[in-house]
Parts: structure tokens; C-alpha cells; sequence
């Protein structure tokens, strides 16, 4: 029987909640590690809606923050990524909410 080496809970943890993100439909078990990808400026007006497929759907407050977003876009997925396991965000889209 193979065993693996122990793993940090920070290692662990952000890629459960991408997994029940996907499984559930519902993106705002990510909050806390899309609030560290993006730090709390960026957090504070925007949030995560869903993961269906490898994009991350982002609630945001308005057009600007979107516009924000997709200009950051490839380096946001990076940061993810480095989270919560490559390749699993691959992309961004937004919708408006409060």
C-alpha cells in the first residue's frame, strides 16, 4: 500500500472547497480563498457565485469591477490555481449583484 506524505491543512483545505464548490453549484464556499487570491479591497465588492467547468463565476457590484477583473483575469487564475490545484479555474465571468 502506497502512502502519501502528510499535507498542510492550508494545501488541503482550499482544494475541499473547490470540490464542493463544483459539486454543490455554489461558489461562496471559495470566498476565503478568493479572498486571498484577490486581497480585501477587491473582495470586499465582489464574490464568488459559482464554478461550473473550470470558470469561476464572480458577482460583483458593478460594470467597473468587472472590467477590473478581466483585465487581472489571467493573473486572478493564477493565484487561484496556486490554491486550490492547477488548472481548475480557467477562466472568469461576471454577472451583477448586490
Amino acid at each position: 500500500m502506497s502512502r502519501h506524505p502528510p499535507q498542510a491543512l492550508e494545501v488541503l483545505l482550499p482544494r475541499l472547497l473547490a470540490r464542493l464548490a463544483e459539486e454543490s453549484g455554489k461558489g461562496l464556499s471559495l470566498m476565503p480563498v478568493w479572498a486571498a487570491a484577490v486581497g480585501p479591497q477587491i473582495a470586499k465588492h465582489t464574490s464568488p457565485y459559482v464554478l461550473q467547468g473550470g470558470t469561476l463565476v464572480v458577482t460583483v457590484e458593478s460594470a467597473e469591477w468587472a472590467q477590473t477583473l478581466t483585465l487581472e483575469q489571467g493573473s486572478v487564475c493564477a493565484r487561484l490555481n496556486e490554491r486550490l490545484g492547477p488548472g481548475r479555474v480557467t477562466a472568469l465571468s461576471f454577472r451583477l449583484g448586490g
